[in-house]
């Protein structure tokens, strides 16, 4: 059996630069990944299966709809799949394509195949850079994913309301399709505030249509801002994740609990994003 960690993806910044003809956005991201994710484990058996536990496992597919089979089956074997779902589903922070990247690095272990099966970043935009696992920026339809070095961790409060934001809607409800990129060379931040500082000047701009979609995203916006320490507030991807940057992972894990708390209903976990 091998194991495989799916960690959330979140995005620091997203800028939306312009639309190609057939319909597919371009971006510019910065994405950083958290502590905190999905795990996924596989075994070699006689036909394909796939079995989920965990917080949020409700409601997820278990069947061939789900990328984590989809991304199992590109390599032509049969396997058994346990999934344990830890994050929540359509949320911004790249779930199901983390999934997908962490069970193709497990059937890669598992097989011993050393090169992507043909169709692997296909399966979703985030693949690529999930695959990756690290601070990366990632531009056109996701396809460009550069690393990004030397970048400081940071701390957080990941908050979701628990709705889920259809990602075409928010996209095509864009009022402006072209906007500024990220400066073409990104600084060299010396530390966590020379980053968060540079942050406050970049988007998502998403955001907007998002929180038109589901309002509730608004609040929680509100919520992050208002913890005690909070430097910084923002949506991940579509949505509705949001995130809220400390300078202290302490200082995070204590804004978390206090957060949750306030809103039983939401998911809410601290996390170190690198």
């Amino acid at each position: 059996m091998t194991k495989v960690f799916a960690p959330a993806k979140v995005n620091l910044t997203l800028h939306v630069t312009g639309q190609r003809k057939d319909g597919y956005h371009l971006l510019d991201s910065l994405v950083v990944f958290a502590d905190v994710g999905d795990r996924v484990s596989v075994r070699a058996a006689e036909e394909m299966s796939l079995d989920m536990t965990g917080p949020m496992a409700e409601g997820v597919p278990t069947d061939a709809t789900n990328l984590v089979w989809r991304a199992a089956a590109l390599f032509q074997t049969p396997v058994a799949i346990h999934l344990s779902k830890h994050l929540p589903a359509a949320a911004g922070i790249g779930g199901g394509s983390s999934d997908a990247a962490a069970t193709i690095l497990a059937l890669s272990d598992l097989t011993g195949e050393t090169r992507l099966p043909a169709g692997s970043v296909e399966l979703g935009a985030d693949v690529r850079v999930c695959l990756m696992r690290r601070a990366s920026r990632m531009q056109g339809i996701g396809d460009l994913v550069e690393p990004v070095g030397n970048l400081p961790a940071l701390f957080a409060v990941l908050a979701n309301p628990r709705v889920a934001v259809p990602t075409p809607a928010v996209f095509n409800a864009l009022s402006t399709k072209t906007n500024p990129p990220m400066a073409k060379k990104l600084p060299n931040w010396p530390g966590a505030k020379a980053l968060i500082d540079w942050l406050a000047a970049q988007r998502n701009d998403l955001e907007a249509p998002a929180i038109a979609a589901q309002p509730v995203i608004a609040d929680v916006l509100t919520a992050l801002t208002a913890l005690p320490g909070a430097r910084l507030a923002r949506m991940s991807g579509s949505g509705a994740t949001c995130f809220a940057l400390f300078d202290t992972r302490e200082v995070a894990d204590a804004a978390a609990q206090a957060l949750a708390a306030a809103n039983t209903d939401w998911w809410v976990t601290s996390a170190t994003l690198s």
